[in-house]
């Protein structure tokens, strides 16, 4: 079993180890997020991905891209950290950490054989889907675990420790 830091990698490492698992027949699987404090709907959501195919790669926004998305005060915890604990879920083969705002560059790289995206996303609002499905793959809505947003639990700590 590998160490939950070697399984966050490269662009190029993951590229190269997409080649080698599509070379022996695998289904390679992409989901991204900023997964900035994992709960109960990532995990279940990296889950449900990881059953579409044989392999997942996980893309994370970096925290400048986390920042320009979510606003200054975002992330709560640095992308190396975040990585780390997702590459830590037996769901999860590979995580790579981007830069820009939107996973596209990673996504055409990779070529993945199904994108999945979490349900709270139109299919026509989800990056990288013209790409796949003119290769011939598939992209999918993951199930949402209904009140469950890293948003809200952020609202909530915030709202109890002003009560204090």
């Amino acid at each position: 079993m590998k160490a939950a830091r070697h399984k966050v990698v490269s662009i190029e490492a993951v590229v190269r180890a997409v080649r080698r698992e599509r070379r022996a027949g695998r289904r390679i699987v992409f989901t991204n997020g900023c997964f900035d404090l994992l709960h109960v709907g990532h995990v279940r959501s990296l889950e449900q991905a990881r059953g579409l195919g044989d392999v997942l790669v996980v893309g994370i926004n970096s925290d400048a891209s986390v920042r320009r998305l979510k606003g200054p005060a975002r992330p709560l915890v640095p992308a190396r950290q975040r990585a780390e604990v997702l590459a830590a879920l037996t769901s999860v083969d590979w995580v790579v950490i981007f830069r820009e705002d939107t996973p596209l560059r990673l996504i055409r790289a990779i070529g993945p054989d199904v994108l999945a995206k979490g349900g709270d996303w139109s299919l026509d609002a989800i990056v990288g889907r013209e790409d796949v499905l003119a290769r011939g793959g598939r992209v999918t809505r993951l199930a949402e675990v209904p009140g469950i947003r890293t948003t809200a639990i952020v609202e909530r700590i915030a709202g109890a420790t002003r009560r204090r």
